[in-house]
């Protein structure tokens, strides 16, 4: 079964327009999800709206958004006035630029969507504006209204479809040099980097997201049937012990490279030499 439109309008390049529908890539279906209950009772409980002033609850038709202008001073906002606000990115998708993608930083990458065709009629002009941006190597920008929130966005071809990625505005991103500029620019040693780039080169594999695992979420399972079968749980002893700080770094990398050697990826034994072993006394670093 197609998963229900995130998001219904036009797709327009110039002149040429057709319908689309966005749809959502991520699924939360097979994720855990907890109710609130009485401890007394076991049964589910509600949240209810109360009024801040006299305490009285407020029912549902009662409730209405409301704005602050000044401390107590509210303007109120409803539902429909809202729903019939209106912009042309409300229903359209208007390509007016075209770039890299990947001049685009992912600190700034949200949300991603699938594009697609929203009936036959719309499926040769969808394909003629995918394949354009195929052959030039470009994604399109554009502006979309969702959740309330007009958002900019970036969309490339994608197999027979194409992908649709929200951007964060710029005032919205924290930028690096607020955070990472407090790192010292250290001089590094050679002939540690070099040790490095050979436990990355034992380790290089390719992506698959298949084989990651939520191994927390299987674990919270793993505590609900064991509860559900009436077996006593006790909590685990931390036996893990945490990782103590690198005293020696060229030592260290030496180690994890004489590891991987014995052992690489695939478990089978390397036959590639290890650097070699002889080296000045003044290289061996603390970190």
């Amino acid at each position: 079964m197609a998963p229900r439109p995130a998001w219904k309008g036009y797709l327009k390049l110039s002149l040429v327009t057709c319908a689309v529908e966005l749809s959502n890539v991520v699924t939360h279906a097979e994720k855990v999800t907890f109710h609130i209950l009485n401890r007394e009772t076991g049964n589910r409980v509600k949240r209810i709206y109360v009024d801040a002033e006299t305490g009285d609850p407020v029912e549902p038709e009662d409730e209405i958004k409301g704005y602050q202008v000044e401390d107590g001073e509210y303007i109120q906002i409803e539902e429909d006035e809202i729903a019939a606000l209106q912009i042309e990115s409300s229903n359209m998708l208007d390509l007016d630029g075209f770039v890299d993608k990947a001049s685009i930083q992912p600190i700034y990458l949200d949300t991603p969507y699938y594009l697609a065709p929203a009936d036959k009629v719309s499926e040769d002009a969808f394909a003629v504006i995918r394949e354009a941006m195929a052959a030039k190597k470009k994604a399109g920008l554009a502006r979309i209204v969702l959740f309330q929130r007009e958002r900019p966005a970036i969309i490339e071809p994608f197999g027979r479809g194409m992908l649709l990625t929200t951007l964060r505005y710029d005032r919205t991103v924290r930028q690096p040099d607020t955070v990472l500029d407090d790192i010292p620019n250290l001089k590094t040693d050679k002939e540690m980097i070099e040790l490095a780039r050979n436990v990355i080169e034992k380790n290089a594999s390719k992506f698959d997201p298949s084989e990651f695992d939520d191994k927390y979420e299987e674990t919270v399972i793993e505590l609900i049937r064991a509860k559900r079968a009436g077996k006593k749980i006790s909590r685990p002893r931390q036996t893990e012990e945490k990782p103590s700080n690198v005293v020696n770094l060229f030592d260290a990398l030496k180690k994890s490279l004489a590891a991987d050697n014995d052992e690489g990826p695939s478990g089978r034994s390397s036959s590639k030499k290890t650097p070699s072993k002889g080296k000045p006394t003044s290289r061996r670093k603390s970190s």
